[in-house]
């Protein structure tokens, strides 16, 4: 299912470099006290090899999930953004369908390139983009993150990119990627704060979205929604940027970042006198509590990938490439 495209001497040099890891992750004192040197060691994430496993490993619980709608299936290999939106879309897909998903298409994922970054500390962290047989022509996107050695690789985010938009990586001699501090000043917006600025943004735009389907347009459909008649919808967006939700970046060829970053949005929907909410569907049902009589708040989380330009390259605006929201609660009054 995958394809490497690094020289046969890094595919090599994966495992014994996890080895050494490994070997010097963990070592004991004389005292007998354990000290951590995985916490300042520059390591790859993984191998390729065990890259792949992860890749196998979450497509085959992603696939059993969705044809029994139970997220407790791939519960195991999802975190953060990801494992919201997808245990709420089988919690509605389950009230639905109890007896499981009927038109459930398994997942196929081909021509996977790993990109695996060098870094210290945890969480350690390597991108999967594959093409898929959903989607359409969209590249696939997963970042697997895990704490700690002796835990299993979990998707965190998953985007699906045009084909074509996803950027070259640095890499260095050996094949990794560089991973780019949350904090770091060189860029044209600084990845940590990504998911605050662009909650700000969705609220009062600004100059640090390039314009495009997940920012301008966006805002543009929100504003009509906004005042349809006889329905008035407000919008609140906040940021989700801790935990499983941190925002990670890798460096690219042209010295930017692609980062992965996650948002929290609420959608109020109250009618007026004399009006009703609009039938809300199945899964929305679903997904609700309380009684639907004049409002109807729906939350969501989303997850994004973009691209930070390097600091004084370009017009310096972040260019959201893809978007995956999904709703996850309900409540009617």
């Amino acid at each position: 299912m995958s394809r490497d495209r690094g020289p046969r001497r890094l595919r090599r040099l994966d495992r014994s470099a996890l080895t050494a890891a490994s070997v010097t992750a963990l070592s004991l004192t004389a005292s007998g006290c354990m000290v951590v040197h995985g916490e300042r060691e520059v390591l790859p994430a993984t191998t390729r090899a065990e890259a792949a496993k992860a890749l196998e490993q979450f497509t085959t619980a992603y696939n059993a999930a969705d044809k029994a709608y139970d997220s407790s299936l791939d519960a195991a290999h999802v975190t953060g953004a990801l494992a919201a939106i997808d245990a709420a879309r089988l919690k509605a897909g389950k009230a639905n369908s109890p007896g499981g998903n009927a038109s459930h298409t398994p997942l196929k994922l081909s021509d996977v390139t790993y990109t695996i970054p060098k870094k210290a500390g945890w969480p350690r962290w390597f991108v999967a983009d594959a093409a898929g047989n959903k989607g359409g022509t969209a590249r696939w996107l997963l970042v697997f993150t895990r704490n700690g050695l002796n835990e299993p690789f979990q998707v965190a985010y998953l985007t699906l990119v045009t084909q074509g938009k996803v950027p070259e990586f640095k890499k260095d001699a050996d094949g990794w990627a560089e991973a780019v501090p949350a904090n770091t000043t060189d860029l044209a917006a600084v990845p940590g704060d990504l998911s605050k600025d662009y909650a700000g943004y969705l609220k009062s735009g600004g100059d640090v979205f390039a314009d495009g389907t997940h920012t301008s347009v966006w805002r543009s459909e929100r504003a009509k929604d906004a005042i349809r008649p006889g329905l008035a919808t407000q919008y609140i967006d906040e940021p989700m940027a801790n935990g499983s939700y941190t925002p990670l970046a890798l460096r690219t060829k042209d010295g930017g970042a692609l980062v992965f970053f996650a948002t929290h949005h609420y959608e109020k929907q109250t009618a007026h006198s004399g009006a009703s909410i609009p039938a809300p569907g199945a899964a929305v049902l679903a997904l609700t509590t309380g009684e639907i009589k004049q409002s109807l708040t729906m939350e969501f989380v989303s997850n994004e990938a973009a691209l930070d330009p390097a600091k004084g390259a370009g017009d310096q605006r972040v260019d959201v490439l893809g978007r995956i929201q999904g709703l996850t609660s309900a409540e009617g009054s």
